[in-house]
C-alpha cells in the first residue's frame, strides 16, 4: 500500500492526493529539529572548541541565535 494516493482531476487526469505532502512535511520537521539541536550545541561550545572548528564566539552566537526555520 502506498502513502501517495491519486485522485482524478477536473480534466480526468490523475493528480497526487492529500497524503503526498506528508513525506515533505516530515522531512521539514526533521530538518528543523536538527537545526535546533545543532544550534543549541554550538551555543554551548567553549572558546577552545570554537577555535578548533574555526569559528569565533561572535560567529557561533550569530548562528545559534537564528530561529530553527531559518537556514
Amino acid at each position: 500500500m502506498s502513502l501517495v494516493t491519486t485522485l482524478p482531476g477536473a480534466d480526468g487526469r490523475t493528480r497526487p492526493g492529500r497524503q503526498s505532502w506528508l513525506p515533505s512535511l516530515l522531512a521539514t520537521l526533521r530538518l528543523w529539529r536538527r537545526r535546533s539541536r545543532e544550534r543549541a550545541q554550538l551555543a554551548s561550545f567553549s572558546l577552545r572548541e570554537l577555535h578548533d572548528i574555526g569559528l569565533s564566539n561572535a560567529d557561533a552566537m550569530q548562528e545559534a541565535s537564528k530561529p530553527f526555520w531559518r537556514p
